[in-house]
Parts: C-alpha cells; sequence; structure tokens
C-alpha cells in the first residue's frame, strides 16, 4: 500500500494545482468579461478599451440583417451618451471554457426590450486575456 501512495498523492496534487490555476483564470477572465459590461452601461470607452483587443470584430444579427463591425466603430458608439441606469440592466455570464491561451465567454444581456446572447472570443496575450471577437443576435421582447 505505502508504495501506491506516492504516486496517487502526486496526482492528487498535481489535479489541485490545476484546477486551482485554471480557476484563477476564469477570474482573470471573469474580471475582463465585466469590464465589458461595466463599460457599456456606463458608456465608458477606457473600461471597454481594457477588455478589447483594438482589432477586435463584432458579428451579429440585428433582426434579420448582418452586422460586422470594428471595435473603434462599436466603442466610439456604445460609450456615446449618458450612463445608462443600472437598474433596468441585466447582464450575466453563463459560462467559460478555457482552452491554452483561447477562451471562450457565453454571456446573457438583458436589456429593456431586447435581450441580447453574446459568444466572446477571448485570447491570453502577455498574461491579460482580451476579447477578440463577439459573435452575437438579439430576440426582441
Amino acid at each position: 500500500m505505502k508504495y501506491y501512495l506516492g504516486p496517487l498523492l502526486f496526482l492528487f496534487i498535481f489535479s489541485i494545482n490545476s484546477f486551482a490555476q485554471e480557476e484563477d483564470e476564469k477570474e482573470k477572465i471573469r474580471k475582463t468579461v465585466q469590464l465589458y459590461f461595466d463599460g457599456m452601461i456606463d458608456r465608458d470607452k477606457s473600461k471597454l478599451d481594457q477588455a478589447f483587443l483594438p482589432l477586435a470584430r463584432l458579428i451579429g444579427y440585428r433582426g434579420d440583417q448582418l452586422t460586422i463591425t470594428s471595435y473603434e466603430e462599436w466603442s466610439s458608439g456604445t460609450a456615446n451618451g449618458d450612463k445608462r441606469e443600472k437598474s433596468k440592466y441585466k447582464n450575466e455570464l453563463v459560462s467559460i471554457r478555457i482552452e491554452g491561451n483561447i477562451a471562450l465567454a457565453e454571456t446573457e444581456l438583458y436589456w429593456p426590450g431586447i435581450y441580447y446572447y453574446d459568444f466572446l472570443t477571448l485570447i491570453k496575450i502577455e498574461g491579460i486575456w482580451k476579447i477578440v471577437h463577439k459573435s452575437w443576435t438579439e430576440k426582441r421582447i
């Protein structure tokens, strides 16, 4: 029995360490996605700039119309105007999947009269997670 304890203990410690590292990366991704959420509600381009890679693209459907937007165009429009009333909006991070230095975050945004569903692709660049692509669709209610 003593003979097998060493390899089992190693596997146990390795598994715990891997889980802790993945949870640490997920927390970093949560913070990036929260900057995206806060930047939209606060209309704060600096928060959006922290969340997105400048070369990011946003592709989705507004009704039946496919739209392809550069990050710069989208962020400038999103940051334009008065701060939104936070109580009227609910933004939720549904799931995160990580594979190496890429990740996929699924979000649901409940805004007055409309639901948005986003799939955010993130890449880890120099230790920082950035959104590089947003695919989205909407459902009007």
